[in-house]
């Protein structure tokens, strides 16, 4: 079974292109961090699969969050420190993984690649 990872970011926020990379990379890295060693270990061989897809707005990422700790995923939810672009506090992007492919598409399948 491949894994993968998949960050999702809030279009509604319309980051400039930099911001949005840099949290891209907050929600992959602490997605992370709360996953299971040897899945990221497996992860890592495999060549470090990730997806970046959209939501439409804040209830809908939370709505992903919830969905996602049903399914016993590990996530990276990221709040915004508010140094340049939003507010403190803005919740921006949520990270889902390593895991294995199908369980996380069981959760994110429907939504579209940013």
């Amino acid at each position: 079974m491949e894994l993968k990872q998949v960050i999702l970011v809030r279009n509604d926020l319309k980051m400039p292109k930099g911001k949005l990379a840099a949290q891209v990379a907050h929600g992959s890295v602490e997605a992370v961090i709360n996953s299971d060693p040897k899945l990221v270990q497996r992860w890592l061989k495999e060549g470090m699969k990730k997806v970046v897809l959209k939501v439409d707005s804040l209830n809908e990422l939370k709505k992903m969050l919830q969905a996602a700790k049903n399914e016993g995923l590990k996530v990276g939810w990221i709040n915004d420190a508010g140094r340049t672009f939003l507010e403190p506090g803005t919740a921006t992007v949520l990270g889902i993984g390593p895991d294995e492919e199908q369980k996380i598409d069981r959760v994110t399948g429907h939504l579209k690649m940013l």
